[in-house]
């Protein structure tokens, strides 16, 4: 069934409620940098809790790399009142500390001063500690505190009953389901061009970030050191940003749950020629968790994720595994350096449209040729987005970047105006405000950050340092109530109380650990 069809079918009042169940998390990382605008090397603040046990307040890489997380909301409204309360509750408690507003680095000066997350002595802390570790080992410091926003996406059990009733599958429920999202993340995929085109906000970079790595990027300069591409939209997503060459191999396949799961599997187990050269224990030190291509699951890049909340002590396959799909999570968000964090309604509202349009359309399985095709029109949005008459390929004809676009909108009209209904135009607000990026680029995120750079003039360094005193001024003042402060409080404290509980109770040695935790690997 055509996408317009499914729209058409859930017109009804029933079909709009359905669709507007849509339930949300949002993952947002920042660095923690000083009064100089440099990294902070000093420890997680202890007002802040455990970054082990913390549900809200955790950290990414780096010690200096702050991850902010969100419960599951289904009112967007409160989705971004619980981001920012967590945001004015941190910046309350960084000792005159901010928060580096973008998602590539601040000044960065000698790599090895970039201080690797430290999670406590129990097994499972140091086990993240000896991942990132491992990371560091393979490519480098700089690449790990490279900061992004992770959306987290799943609709309600009702639009599942009403799809799986419109559907002629003879699957149970919840194959179904997790078959569906599969279908959602090969059209994500297709598409994936478009979320660097208009929220992409990396187009520029501290020169100290690239320091003797070659590239064939033909930087323009600016200011103090900047470093751009003039058509660019996301460094980020580039070859300077999180990429895993030795994972080009894996071809890791998204036809289908137990597919995924075989390739996964398979790559956790994969030796790795490059990585055993850093050795796994030398001079009785461990550098890596082990010298597969992938240390664990949570190595594999991609820019889209099937997740189901795990068990404790479970991996994220096995989970998948026991009940299926339970939500996706979207990885190819840039920071917006507009927000104070990070992300704003009019994204996820057009997040919300995007994501329902990659579900209610039809997927067809995706193989090697199409595989290619994606990853080029990635690459060259991520570099060359905003490029005059750029063209990209679909089914393997030439096509117009911005006449796909247009198509795309196009397609979400009707959908905006059903979720909004006879009263509400916000949907209809969000699509309308991006659409004009398609006939004028500088309206992306990515072209209004080199609008400030290039055509203002403004040093980069200078403009986002007044842009993270600037947000730290609001948040530091934004109104918490005592109720709210309290409960941070709290989570604070018995979030140190969960870890050295921890701590006392890890009895077995960590070697034994990591023999256990992967001998059950090798069981799956």
């Amino acid at each position: 069934m055509s996408f317009n069809n499914t729209v058409d079918q859930l017109s009804d009042a029933q079909g709009r409620e359905a669709l507007l169940g849509m339930f949300r998390g949002i993952e947002r990382e920042a660095l923690r940098i000083g009064t100089d605008g440099q990294l902070a090397t000093d420890p997680h603040p202890n007002a802040l809790g455990s970054a082990l046990t913390h549900s809200r307040i955790t950290t990414d890489y780096s010690e200096s790399l702050l991850e902010f997380i969100t419960p599951v909301h289904q009112s967007i409204d409160a989705l971004l009142e619980d981001l920012t309360q967590t945001h004015a509750f941190s910046v309350r408690n960084l000792n005159g500390q901010k928060l580096w507003p973008v998602s590539m680095p601040c000044y960065v000066g000698d790599e090895k001063n970039i201080p690797i997350a430290q999670y406590g002595s129990s097994n499972t802390g140091m086990m993240k500690t000896l991942y990132r570790k491992g990371l560091t080992h393979r490519y480098g410091a700089l690449m790990q505190i490279i900061s992004g926003v992770h959306f987290n996406f799943s609709v309600s059990n009702e639009l599942w009953q009403r799809l799986y009733e419109l559907s002629d599958t003879k699957l149970g429920l919840n194959d179904f389901i997790s078959e569906s999202y599969f279908g959602l993340i090969r059209n994500y995929r297709r598409l994936v061009w478009v979320l660097p085109y208009l929220f992409g906000s990396s187009p520029a970079i501290c020169s100290s970030f690239i320091k003797d790595q070659e590239f064939d990027f033909e930087f323009m300069k600016t200011g103090k050191g900047t470093l751009y591409l003039p058509y660019a939209t996301s460094l980020r997503m580039s070859d300077l940003g999180y990429t895993n060459k030795e994972q080009d191999t894996l071809n890791i396949s998204y036809n289908s749950l137990p597919e995924y799961l075989t390739g996964i599997r398979a790559a956790i187990k994969m030796p790795s020629k490059k990585f055993e050269k850093i050795g796994v224990k030398v001079d009785n030190e461990y550098q890596q968790l082990n010298s597969n291509i992938l240390q664990i699951e949570n190595e594999f890049y991609s820019p889209i994720r099937a997740k189901r909340v795990t068990k404790r002590g479970e991996k994220p396959s096995d989970a998948l595994s026991r009940a299926g799909v339970e939500y996706i999570e979207v990885r190819a968000l840039d920071v917006n350096p507009f927000s104070p964090v990070g992300i704003d309604a009019n994204q996820v509202r057009f997040l919300d449209l995007f994501l329902l349009h990659c579900l209610l359309s039809p997927s067809a399985p995706s193989y090697g040729e199409e595989e290619g095709e994606m990853t080029a029109n990635l690459k060259a949005v991520v570099l060359e987005g905003r490029k005059p008459g750029l063209e990209l390929t679909k089914a393997g004809e030439p096509i117009s970047m911005s006449i796909w676009l247009q198509q795309l909108f196009d397609a979400l009209v009707p959908l905006a105006k059903l979720l909004d209904g006879e009263h509400e135009y916000a949907y209809q607000t969000a699509l309308s405000t991006w659409e004009k990026t398609i006939a004028d680029p500088t309206k992306t995120l990515s072209g209004r950050v080199l609008d400030e750079i290039i055509t203002k003039g403004t040093d980069h360094f200078s403009w986002v340092k007044t842009l993270a005193e600037d947000y730290h001024s609001f948040l530091s003042q934004y109104p918490l109530s005592n109720e709210v402060t309290e409960r941070y409080k709290t989570d604070a404290t018995s979030s140190l109380v969960a870890q050295r509980e921890l701590e006392a109770s890890s009895n077995q040695p960590f070697s034994a650990y990591l023999d256990d935790y992967f001998s059950m690997s090798d069981k799956a």
